[in-house]
């Protein structure tokens, strides 16, 4: 089987089973999806309370999706981060956003290799930084940081750099903490109705954006002074 071949086989197992992860979230949801298409009396007060129901098992199908959308490319999971400080709480969903995309990021890691990549994945601007840098470790741990940043152009510069596993983990570990911890603390916040703890989660996004926008830039730089 060809590079490339594999490499659409995976992404369509990994539509597939997040296809299924979201059915399955999908009916255990129902409830809430109902009251807020029909709303009534007390509707606020409902939902609240339906939202703080789910146990385990939603919470590992969670997981699954966040981990599945991490190692595809093109797809997001901040809604399913969200909705994980949503249900769970601020804790409990930072830890299921910290594992499913810590994990994410490995599983895409430890296939770079057997699968095949275009001309124009090669040439990303944030990829060309990443490679370029004269320390690899910190701009990796950087690149995981920024949500703008594909995870998967961090996970293939770890392959290509044959970083180390234990560098690896620790690089990602640590870089996709501050989206982790953000996405959860909002999801709770949303609960709560706390326009403090949703406002610090808005700047937090506001400031991995102004990283992002610096990274751009200095990417660009370095491409015109190549040039």
């Amino acid at each position: 089987m060809t590079k490339k071949l594999r490499k659409i086989l995976f992404i369509v197992c990994g539509i597939l089973a997040a296809g299924i992860l979201l059915y399955l979230l999908y009916r255990d949801y129902r409830p809430e999806i109902d009251l807020l298409m029909h709303p009534g009396k007390d509707m606020k007060t409902k939902l609240l309370y339906l939202l703080r129901q789910h146990e385990v098992r939603d919470g590992l199908f969670l997981l699954g999706l966040i981990t599945i959308l991490n190692a595809i490319p093109g797809m997001s999971n901040s809604v399913f981060c969200i909705l994980a400080g949503l249900c769970y709480g601020p804790w409990i969903g930072l830890a299921i956003n910290w594992c499913g995309n810590v994990l994410g990021n490995c599983i895409v890691e430890s296939l770079i290799k057997r699968v095949s990549f275009s001309h124009k994945f090669k040439k990303n601007r944030f990829l060309n930084w990443l490679m370029n840098q004269k320390h690899p470790t910190l701009g990796m741990t950087l690149g995981f940081m920024v949500p703008v940043i594909p995870s998967v152009l961090v996970d293939y510069t770890a392959a290509r750099l044959e970083t180390p596993l234990n560098k690896f983990l620790s690089m990602v570990i640590v870089g996709m903490f501050p989206t982790s911890f953000i996405y959860a603390f909002g999801g709770d916040a949303i609960f709560n109705g706390d326009i403090k703890k949703l406002a610090g989660a808005l700047i937090g996004i506001a400031i991995l954006f102004i990283m992002a926008w610096w990274l751009v830039n200095r990417a660009s730089i370095k491409k015109q002074k190549a040039a």
